[in-house]
């Protein structure tokens, strides 16, 4: 029989003289150590990055300043009743967006409602604190799930499931996505707890929590919800091949006949009870209560996701992507700590961590179908990653765009399942350890050509291995003897040392990679809150409009207040894309973030009456909070809702910006030259006195009157259009000339320079206000206008239209609202004086069905579990169930056949 690993003895096992097991509960101890271990080392990288609130540099890298401090900074003040809007409609952002959907993509879960905690200047600090918690509950549950598949005849060892655990909420995907998209962090809660539900299926257990679980999993975010449901169905998959129906999750996880071990296969150890054979039968009845669980959980969860899917149909659609792989040179580069990339894999879970996982291979205290099992599985997935179609399968059939890799996190929660089977049992012997060190060494040398390498990779992992295998193989190789007692304990500290150091260490450098390479937003600070109390002062809602401006990051309505243009969103519809691109308006993000645009044109034909503006006064830096000044300015405008002849409600988006702002003005205010281009001079006549106005969304460069300041453009197609901006007033003489400076070959549309008349302008606002709406009331997700008796043609409300938008005139039923030219519209026949609009999220009504239906359908299973619980009778049934009240049955005799039958007296 080959030698089986020597057992670790951990405080809650037995003591040597055979004394009773201390009343502590390991699978309580696991996850309450794992939580506050990753929370402390996550702390300790962000201090090390001197990050904030830690530091004086910004966390705000990427989308973590431009998407989840806003919308976490608005969901604090919709929580606390302080908004327009309601759960369906968001008045702020996008000139009037559906909400529903960004909250069940934004900020559906349950951590999200910490921000109340919070003072309402410190949003940043509130999105820290939720991020801890997240990367906390995370590694706990993977502790939980741990201690649960250790062998049925002891206790494990929960530090080692603890170590694990923190070490699956501190891998490389972690610091280098989780943390700076908090959004994803749930799925990375979800995936233990979605194999705890496997579990919970496989031994016939829980049949209302499994489902309660998988909701709150979906609910919270779908998105990686989906990933870590294909991970736990994987899980499930090896389980059921490795196991047979071994009673309860907790009580004997995995006891079969059928797994084998390293006697052989079917054959109980010696003195065991006979363990039930795993049958066809069994395992179809287990996949069948696993696949009812997750619908059942999913159906629950349909009223909001339904609503994000139906979102995702008429959202604006991002270009194609190609996926094309990463080299593998730079695949087994991330396996290393320190390395940072959005376009490759990061697969670190830690050297020590990652050495354990490897000696699963070579480990014979394991049942050698375990070991072939866990070890292909692990394989698999690896190349899954870098195959088109299980690319697909990952991503739910859409190459994303940026980060391809993003379901990551659950092949490093395979790696760590791995790691505990093959430690669980007791220290790997040395050969495994040597074995696992060789293939530690083979991947490092692979990903020496790797351009993802940090400087720090190879110092940190080696010292990491070191002290890793300096804790492990005098362990490895202790005998009975008293004084060996204490290597098991020298060796968990080493470990803990080595692991948690690195992972401090990898953060620390992650985060000063992003800092350096990627886009980033300043602090909150001086600049932010000057332009607030600007906002709430100048703010008449729903009088007109109040924009907060451009400031750097985004999203500034829901961070600041007002009512603007810029909203940055994956649900940005379409329709409101491509109508504020015809009228000159810029965006991010291919589209899905439009920003603000000051021109007067603009802000008459959306209400925009109060506009702030605002300069830093000092240099916008990384290390520091802004500083800068803002003051208000008001201009009148007409109502949100204004009378318009009937007639062609459509905008070419490819003509030109002035013409389309023009017509949904219904006034000409613009005069429109004859562009002529020599090289790099645009020249052109103008009225004398009138503002000159260049358009070219795809020019990176700056642009110019003669003698005056140069203005910044910054397109770059198709991720970012540039807005239309002034350059100075047309001289006495009438003649223009724009003099560019690209920085590539400029790329102009046919009608680039406008020249706008002020007091045509003026004459076309006094008209609209006459004729349009005399007052205008808004409720969360509805407006009403009270118009002139007599109005005729069309109300236009200055909201892009939408799908979910009903609009009435009159005590007419509400139907589907028209579009004239992008927005909302109301046809009038002279008699009504009233028109109302209200929105509903598309998807709404059909996820509510879907949910009432799972819902009683798990009423109906609650039932029927009750039912088959009271027909069991005492005793008959194993586990405790929801409903009987009854403790666990006494722990099975039979080993675990996940591992090998122990050799006496190795």
């Amino acid at each position: 029989m080959p030698p089986a690993a020597t057992p670790v003895p951990t405080p809650d096992r037995e003591g040597a003289r055979g004394g009773p097991r201390r009343a502590r509960d390991p699978r309580l101890l696991a996850p309450a150590v794992a939580g506050p271990l990753t929370a402390a080392v996550f702390v300790l990288a962000t201090a090390l990055a001197r990050s904030h609130p830690l530091g004086p540099y910004t966390r705000n890298v990427v989308d973590l300043g431009q998407q989840y401090l806003p919308y976490h900074a608005y969901w604090r003040a919709f929580l606390l009743g302080d908004t327009h809007g309601d759960a369906f409609l968001n008045w702020n952002s996008g000139f009037g967006a559906g909400f529903l959907g960004d909250i069940g993509t934004y900020l559906s879960s349950p951590f999200s409602l910490l921000v109340v905690l919070f003072p309402a200047d410190r949003p940043e600090l509130a999105l820290y604190a939720i991020t801890v918690l997240k990367i906390a509950a995370a590694g706990a549950a993977m502790a939980a799930l741990l201690i649960r598949l250790r062998p049925a005849d002891r206790t494990g060892p929960w530090p080692l499931a603890a170590l694990l655990g923190a070490a699956y909420a501190l891998s490389g995907w972690t610091f280098n996505h989780g943390a700076s998209v908090p959004m994803w962090l749930d799925g990375l809660i979800a995936f233990p707890l979605l194999c705890l539900v496997a579990e919970w299926a496989r031994a016939g257990r829980r049949p209302v929590l499994g489902p309660l679980v998988v909701a709150l999993a979906w609910t919270a975010n779908f998105y990686t919800a989906y990933m870590a449901t294909l991970g736990a169905a994987l899980f499930l998959a090896v389980r059921l091949f490795t196991t047979g129906p071994g009673g309860s999750a907790e009580a004997d996880p995995g006891t079969t006949a059928g797994a084998g071990s390293a006697a052989g296969a079917g054959t109980p150890a010696a003195g065991s009870a006979a363990v039930p054979k795993a049958t066809a039968r069994w395992r179809l009845a287990v996949l069948l209560r696993a696949g009812w669980t997750v619908g059942l959980g999913v159906g629950l969860a349909a009223p909001l996701v339904l609503v994000v899917f139906s979102g995702t149909k008429y959202a604006d659609p991002t270009p194609e992507t190609v996926f094309a792989p990463a080299s593998w040179a730079e695949l087994f580069g991330r396996f290393l700590p320190a390395t940072a990339n959005v376009d490759t894999p990061a697969l670190s879970t830690g050297t020590p961590a990652l050495l354990l996982a490897l000696t699963l291979p070579f480990n014979r205290a394991v049942a050698p179908r375990v070991r072939l099992a866990w070890t292909a599985l692990t394989v698999l997935v690896t190349l899954s990653l870098q195959w088109g179609p299980t690319h697909l399968l990952w991503h739910a059939g859409a190459s994303p765009n940026g980060n391809p890799y993003r379901q990551t996190f659950v092949l490093s929660g395979l790696l760590l399942i791995a790691a505990w089977l093959s430690a669980a049992p007791g220290v790997p012997r040395p050969a495994a350890l040597l074995g696992a060190t060789a293939l530690l060494g083979a991947l490092a040398l692979a990903a020496r050509t790797s351009a993802d390498i940090d400087a720090w990779s190879y110092p940190a992992a080696a010292a990491a291995l070191l002290l890793a295998l300096a804790a492990l193989l005098p362990a490895a190789r202790a005998d009975r003897s008293a004084a060996s007692r204490v290597l098991p304990v020298a060796a968990a500290v080493a470990l803990l040392v080595a692991q948690a150091g690195e992972a401090a260490v990898s953060g620390m450098r992650t985060e000063r990679q992003q800092r350096a390479d990627v886009a980033w937003a300043p602090r909150i600070g001086p600049w932010q809150r000057a332009v607030a109390a600007e906002v709430a002062r100048a703010d008449a809602w729903p009088a007109y409009r109040t924009d907060p401006g451009p400031l750097p990051g985004g999203n500034e309505p829901l961070l600041l207040g007002g009512e603007g243009a810029d909203a940055y969103s994956s649900l940005t519809t379409e329709n409101t894309s491509r109508t504020l691109d015809s009228l000159g308006f810029g965006h991010y993000a291919k589209g899905r973030h439009p920003e603000t645009l000051d021109n007067p044109v603009a802000d008459a034909i959306f209400s925009v009456g109060a506009r702030i503006r605002s300069e830093p006064t000092e240099p916008v830096r990384q290390d520091a909070a802004p500083r800068g000044t803002a003051t208000a300015t008001t201009t009148p405008v007409p109502p949100l809702v204004t009378v318009h002849p009937a007639g062609n409600a459509t905008v070419d988006p490819e003509g030109s910006a002035f013409r389309n702002q023009e017509l949904l003005l219904g006034s000409s205010v613009y005069a429109l030259p004859a562009v002529r281009r020599t090289g790099t001079t645009l020249t052109a006549r103008c009225p004398a006195g009138t503002e000159v106005w260049f358009w070219a969304p795809d020019y990176h460069g700056t642009a110019a009157l003669a003698g005056g300041a140069p203005a910044d453009f910054d397109g770059r197609p198709p991720a970012v259009r540039a807005p239309m901006r002034a350059l100075g007033t047309v001289p006495a003489d009438g003649e223009v000339r724009v003099r560019l400076a690209p920085e590539r070959a400029p790329a102009l549309p046919r009608q680039s320079v406008g020249c706008l008349d002020r007091a045509r302008l003026a004459a076309a606002v006094a008209r609209l206000t006459a004729t349009g709406a005399t007052e205008v009331t808004t409720t969360g997700h509805g407006l009403t206008a009270e118009l002139p008796p007599g109005s005729t043609g069309v109300a236009v409300v200055a909201v892009p239209r939408a799908t979910g938008w009903r609009c009435a005139a009159g005590d007419a039923a509400p139907v589907s609202a028209r579009s004239h030219r992008g927005l909302l519209a109301v046809p009038l026949d002279g008699r009504a004086t009233r028109v109302s609009c209200a929105f509903r999220p598309p998807g709404v009504r059909l996820g509510a069905a879907a949910g009432a239906a799972a819902l009683l359908a798990l009423l109906a299973t609650a039932l029927l579990a009750r039912h088959r619980a009271r027909r069991a009778g005492a005793g008959s049934h194993p586990g405790r169930q929801e409903f009987t009240g009854r403790p666990h049955e006494a722990r099975s005799s039979g080993r675990n056949a996940d591992y090998a039958p122990r050799r006496t007296g190795a």
